[in-house]
């Protein structure tokens, strides 16, 4: 019996879990409703997606869009249409906002501002602190919620829970995986001396890689003995590496496209405090350990830790200035060019994307094309060459590091719960995002 579906995908090459094949898919009520051969059937819009790869939706698990607080930089608006232009369907969004997204008032009102204004579908991190540890187990619950974020070494904003008394607070509380911001703030402070200033060459000395260590293998100690689950941020170290590939039953991990494309002293000869990132870009050996723990499976997902500031804020002479550059929108785009250099499959970069976020944060109905599943589709052009420019960025901010750059492998589609929200570099639908869903929030 012949099908009618909203939509129909047509001829484009399907990565997934069984590997990658050209397949229709057909979508009904924001849904995948049958995935195959689909030449007898009907749809309200046909779309053809020959030569096109159609990939599982890209999920950002790390971004900063500045709401409520510092808007001049970026609002969840802003942030999102970013986001959809690069092809991410959703993004888990930090809580080091002004005011800091620490109590259930703040976190519903965060919910509300980005209900249908958010051009992807979002989750949001509660912040760990002294003060609401007592909450923390109701508030981690709340849907929406991506789970706790805690800074142990301070970055951009006022969290920070930087002994191990207090984190172990959190720790006995929480019952969801928790993410951390791992970099020690005791040899932070001790090193502050090391700063030279006008010189941000000097950042990964003062922050180097003995305080992003110590800090990673104090959460280990903390998780293994309170039997909790951890996600250490932005890996920038080698010795992190190397550290938790043996400790993979309590951490994931994370790495970010700066982290995996730019090197110390290069890139800040070259870009000055536009490179300029906490946790900091090394030299190459780090970087290269790194893609060698993408290779082995050690890195578990990616984020990129889109944290915008205005070129104003930015051209301050080190170390005032601050830490943080867009990413969101051109994370796709450079892990597709680097898929294209032959440094990782399509397949590892799905699992990094999409499979991995919902196999770490529980996420119902996302993270695969499958029947059932929401019908989000990160769609892409491996063959296509572009150029990153600032002038292509939507955040706020108005500038990327890679302007300039040229990469092999571009998004041309976004789809959100079978809304075709971006296509061919445009934002053709009204935001529509809703929060992402977890199987530990879920409420009957």
């Amino acid at each position: 019996m012949n099908q009618h579906f909203d939509t129909i995908l047509k001829s484009g090459t399907v990565v997934n879990q069984d590997g990658e094949g050209v397949r229709d898919i057909g979508i009904r009520s924001g849904r995948i409703a049958e995935i195959g051969g689909l030449n007898c059937d009907s749809a309200d819009e046909v779309i053809d997606c020959k030569g096109l790869h159609v990939l599982p939706g890209v999920m950002d698990t790390q971004v900063h869009f500045r709401e409520p607080g510092p808007t001049h930089k970026e609002d969840l608006e802003t942030g999102s249409r970013s986001a959809v232009l690069g092809g991410v369907t959703a993004v888990f969004e930090m809580p080091n906002t002004d005011p800091l997204t620490v109590t259930e008032s703040a976190f519903i009102d965060k919910v509300k501002r980005a209900h249908h204004r958010m051009h992807c579908d979002f989750a949001f991190f509660i912040g760990g602190t002294r003060e609401n540890v007592q909450d923390l187990p109701e508030l981690e619950r709340a849907p929406g919620c991506a789970g706790v974020k805690v800074f142990i070494g301070s970055s951009t904003g006022t969290l920070l829970v930087e002994d191990d008394d207090s984190l172990r607070r959190i720790f006995n509380v929480i019952r969801r995986r928790a993410a951390f911001h791992a970099e020690d703030e005791y040899r932070l402070n001790d090193r502050k001396p090391l700063r030279v200033e006008g010189d941000p060459r000097s950042h990964p000395v003062w922050r180097d890689e003995v305080a992003a260590l110590m800090a990673t293998q104090r959460l280990v100690k903390l998780a293994d003995e309170t039997g909790k689950r951890i996600h250490v941020l932005h890996i920038s170290t080698k010795q992190e590496i190397d550290f938790l590939r043996d400790h993979k039953d309590v951490a994931s991990c994370e790495a970010t496209p700066h982290h995996l494309t730019m090197a110390a002293p290069e890139c800040y000869e070259r870009l000055g405090t536009h490179a300029q990132m906490n946790p900091p870009v090394r030299s190459a050996d780090h970087r290269e350990r790194i893609w060698y723990g993408i290779e082995q499976g050690i890195i578990d997902v990616l984020g990129s830790d889109h944290a915008p500031h205005t070129l104003e804020e930015k051209a301050k002479t080190y170390p005032a200035s601050p830490s943080g550059m867009t990413g969101v929108q051109t994370l796709v785009p450079l892990m597709l060019d680097h898929v294209n250099a032959g440094r990782l499959s399509l397949a590892r970069f799905v699992d990094l994307t999409s499979a991995g976020p919902a196999r770490l944060f529980n996420i119902a109905c996302k993270g695969r094309i499958a029947a059932g599943y929401d019908a989000d589709f990160t769609i892409v052009d491996l063959k296509r060459s572009e150029t990153i420019t600032n002038q292509w960025i939507a955040s706020r901010a108005g500038w990327t590091p890679y302007d300039g750059m040229r990469v092999i492998g571009w998004p041309v589609g976004t789809f959100i719960r079978g809304k075709r929200v971006m296509w061919q570099g445009e934002v053709v639908t009204p935001s529509l995002g809703e929060p992402v869903r977890f199987l530990e929030t879920l409420k009957a």
